[in-house]
């Protein structure tokens, strides 16, 4: 690990580590629930240091991390699958496409990374509650590291979270408090019961390390490709905490002399819940109104994220496009059998963008584009029914096998 100091992203002001915790102390003002927040603050190392102590055969990741290995709590981190799929490539007319599978983490989200280095903070100070608000992967994320660390979560989510994510955090032990209102109304309710109760607050983006955790999944992507930059990643995005944290980890590899251009990234919103989308292409922000969507995990009115969130499309020189709930669906299912991987519909969200981007001219013939999945498809199995037919039952005789062997006829052998 190296020094670091925390700068507002807003006013340029620098902190040392534990002059702050959670937003800057003057620009942090500005901040009003149902507003994106304001004086977000980002984790600064010193880059030269890094340069000189870091090995791309051996790579000490370490040296890019914010807490210290001791406080990390026992929990089963480890890097997640990259590969190319020519099939799901060919599917949406994009040559060079790869997966990099967070759904593969232990608690089924990219979500993990956050609440890892949000407990290791925990453990570092002393804390032994743990708050944030959720639509359901980060709270399921938080039960799950709180649970191996033997720290308590205490959970607000909304009351239409899907039955999976709740079954999670419930089975890992979190105090789970069902709100009755949106995520917005959650994640307002949470930063109240900090201010009154104590515990750390995990939520997104107001604690910078939420930023920090979510790199690490840009820091794996170049390491698996051979320490390159690819051309283009693909973010699905809600409160935009994860595409600020993909750009985060190619600016430190930058800053410390391992690349020397950013990747494209991609902002892909679900249309109902695309304030973010409407800032990077208006230059102007308003809330979503009605941002009910099949996508729960990026369904935001208020997007916490959403100023860095846009810096990060416009300092790398990427996009943002919207794709609907039945192209989710059809995206979902185009993925599963072009790739074997079960993605959840926000993930999914990503993979449908694959279109917008081939038909609005956004690639190149030889980019490099990588579809960042987000969370697994088992997170809300209730979602991926909608975009299925369940077959009829055969009766258990040889006219039964029979019937199976006519539908098997009709669709004809596997290409």
């Amino acid at each position: 690990m190296v020094k670091f100091v925390y700068r507002c992203t807003v006013c340029g002001g620098r902190f040392e580590r534990d002059e702050v915790r959670y937003l800057c102390p003057e620009c942090g003002k500005a901040y009003r629930p149902g507003m994106p927040l304001s004086g977000v603050l980002s984790v600064e190392f010193d880059h030269d240091a890094i340069r000189r102590r870091f090995r791309r055969v051996t790579p000490d990741w370490g040296l890019f991390c914010a807490v210290e290995p001791q406080f990390h709590p026992p929990y089963a981190m480890a890097p997640t699958p990259f590969a190319r799929s020519a099939a799901l490539g060919e599917a949406f007319g994009v040559p060079d496409a790869w997966i990099k599978n967070d759904g593969l983490n232990p608690s089924g989200s990219l979500k993990d990374r956050a609440s890892f280095l949000v407990v290791a903070e925990a453990n570092r100070l002393g804390e032994r509650t743990i708050v944030t608000a959720s639509t359901g992967n980060a709270a399921s994320s938080l039960a799950a590291v709180c649970a191996a660390a033997g720290r308590r979560a205490v959970i607000f989510v909304p009351k239409s979270a899907p039955r999976a994510k709740l079954a999670q955090m419930l089975l890992h032990g979190a105090q789970v408090v069902p709100v009755d209102g949106t995520y917005d109304d959650a994640f307002r309710l949470s930063l109240d019961f900090t201010a009154r109760y104590g515990g750390l607050n995990r939520n997104t983006a107001y604690h910078p390390l939420t930023i920090e955790g979510k790199k690490t999944v840009g820091l794996e992507i170049w390491q698996q490709n051979g320490g390159r930059a690819p051309s283009v990643i693909v973010v699905p995005t809600g409160d935009g905490v994860i595409l600020a944290g993909v750009h985060k980890a190619f600016e430190d590899l930058r800053d410390a002399g391992l690349i020397e251009h950013l990747p494209r990234l991609v902002c892909a919103q679900a249309e109902t819940s695309s304030a973010i989308h409407d800032y990077i292409v208006t230059g102007h922000y308003r809330s979503a109104a009605n941002p009910s969507t099949v996508a729960d995990s990026i369904s935001v009115s208020v997007p916490s994220n959403a100023h860095l969130a846009r810096a990060a499309v416009l300092l790398t020189h990427g996009c943002s496009v919207t794709v609907s709930d039945a192209e989710i669906l059809g995206a979902q299912r185009t993925l599963a059998t072009t790739s074997g991987v079960f993605a959840e519909p926000a993930a999914a969200a990503a993979v449908a963008a694959l279109a917008r981007l081939r038909d609005g001219g956004h690639l190149e013939a030889d980019d490099q584009v990588v579809v960042l999945v987000t969370g697994h498809g088992l997170k809300d199995v209730d979602a991926a029914l909608r975009g299925v037919e369940m077959p009829a039952a055969i009766e258990p005789t040889a006219r039964g096998l029979d019937s199976v062997a006519g539908r098997l006829a009709e669709k004809g052998a596997p290409a």
